[in-house]
């Protein structure tokens, strides 16, 4: 077999898409199943109330890009299949009126958890509905390249403790409600599909037909696709991408139409939008860091924020406050323990940083269903505390793992509508301001750190930037190479 060529970078390919996008007066519209799907974007509309008169004014500007926080990764099959049919039909309907394309991005986990086939042919069914016509194909592309998440070969690799592995062998495969056997995105379909969709009849865009082919190759066969067929694109790096949106320009200028299965760095890509450095606390607070305390909140247990959680307590400074899991699930203990810790938060955010984490024993279901119900009570506990704590007005939230990022944002703190600032690292952990929401909240920065990025320092070098105590020495660890 002959090596991979490596990655070519198309002289102004970035320019050329954009160009093209503004020509064909595109608009993006991004259902992110958490809030994490953002991190590799800046100067973005986050939406997160599932009205159609919200979004809609957030679309209206023309070469608008709108991520819409529907968190179906929280929610059962059926009910994720009802929001994703609700939403689409709204946009397509929103798109005829328009008379200018809406790039539909069904943006999800790169360790591939979430309702992969069920939420495509939600999509697809809906846009027959409205349209007449479904999707040609459905580009299945789940690379994150800055948390380390590639696909070459049609594998799909994670890196884990400094080595890529093929995420059929991760811990995110075993997960209680999403596990899988794959890595082989071919067979991950037919996998997740329940044989319905055989591996051979997925096509496959390899990494020799990005590098040698280029954009007419990826147009080529992507002219393949018809009738919602996936097709699995390889990557591992942004240059990959951005021929892939420059072929996929040419197969759209010829009549077809995609839907987008994605992990974040797709986005940034489709958009030819260029890479912008980590944030500072200079650019966090345009006019210095107000007074005040901040509130961690930490909700995930892959093992990754388990280790972060230990190094951020190691550091010190803070108040520690552990809802306790089992006392959650005891109907007959949950409403004491949680007036207990609202008490002891909000008392201590009146002199000091507080860190609110659930116990660290994952508490598994009976099966799927029963452990996201699981998931589910537990993150109302931790948003009503947080709800609770806005009494004491803190200065700054960060919130850790994806469905406690959702919800500590809507239901904790009242966002409806926020803006990308950027990134504290370069490409992950993303920092919104919230432009609608309660007047204690509007304009506070609140950090959405996915559960499994970053190293095990990267939770405890974020809390000391905004906390004012890590000196330049921190800012140049969360900026990398700035």
């Amino acid at each position: 077999m002959q090596p991979v060529p490596p990655p070519v970078s198309l002289e102004g390919a970035r320019e050329r898409i954009r160009r093209a996008r503004t020509a064909a007066g595109r608009r993006t519209f991004v259902l992110d199943d958490d809030p994490t799907g953002s991190q590799s974007v800046h100067d973005v509309e986050v939406v997160t109330v599932l009205k159609k008169n919200t979004y809609e004014s957030a679309l209206e500007p023309a070469g608008a890009t709108v991520f819409l926080l529907t968190n179906t990764r929280s929610l059962a099959e059926t009910d994720a299949v009802a929001v994703n049919t609700e939403i689409g039909h709204e946009i397509f309907t929103i798109e005829q009126r328009l008379g200018e394309p809406v790039d539909l991005v069904s943006r999800s986990d790169s360790t591939l958890r979430g309702h992969v086939i069920a939420e495509v042919r939600a999509l697809n069914a809906a846009r027959r509905d409205v349209v007449g016509t479904g999707f040609d194909g459905v580009l299945l592309i789940p690379a994150y390249f800055e948390a380390g998440r590639i696909t070459e070969g049609d594998i799909h690799w994670a890196r884990v403790d400094g080595e890529l592995v093929p995420v059929g062998d991760t811990e995110f495969a075993r997960d209680a409600t999403f596990g899988y056997a794959a890595s082989n995105l071919r067979d991950f379909v037919s996998e997740k599909s329940g044989g319905d969709i055989p591996a051979e009849d997925v096509l496959s865009i390899s990494l020799r037909d990005i590098r040698e082919g280029g954009p007419r190759r990826v147009a080529e066969i992507l002219g393949r696709a018809s009738d919602c067929r996936f097709v699995v694109v390889n990557a591992t790096d942004f240059a990959d991408l951005e021929i892939v949106v420059l072929g996929l320009q040419i197969a759209q200028g010829n009549g077809k139409v995609f839907l987008y299965r994605t992990g974040p760095s797709f986005v940034r890509a489709l958009l030819g939008m260029e890479p912008n450095n980590p944030l500072t606390a200079e650019d966090i607070w345009l006019d210095g860091r107000p007074p005040g305390h901040g509130l961690v909140v930490v909700g995930s247990h892959v093992g990754l924020t388990g280790r972060q959680l230990e190094a951020a307590v190691a550091q010190g400074g803070m108040e520690e406050v552990e809802l306790a899991v089992p006392r959650l699930l005891d109907d007959a203990d949950r409403d004491a323990h949680i007036e207990a810790t609202v008490a002891q938060v909000t008392r201590a955010l009146a002199s000091t940083d507080v860190i609110l984490y659930t116990s660290r024993t994952l508490q598994r279901g009976t099966d799927a269903e029963d452990s996201l119900k699981i998931a589910r009570t537990v993150s109302t506990a931790v948003t009503e505390v947080v709800r609770s704590a806005l009494d004491a007005h803190p200065a700054w939230v960060i919130a850790k793992g994806g469905i406690t990022s959702h919800d500590v944002a809507v239901r904790g703190l009242g966002i409806r509508r926020a803006r990308v600032l950027g990134q504290l690292l370069p490409g992950m952990v993303s920092v919104l301001s919230p432009e609608e929401a309660p007047a204690a909240v509007v304009g506070m920065p609140y950090v959405v750190f996915a559960g499994n990025v970053g190293d095990d320092d990267s939770l405890a070098a974020a809390i000391a930037l905004f906390r004012g105590t890590g000196g330049p020495t921190v800012d140049e660890k969360l900026a990398g190479a700035r």
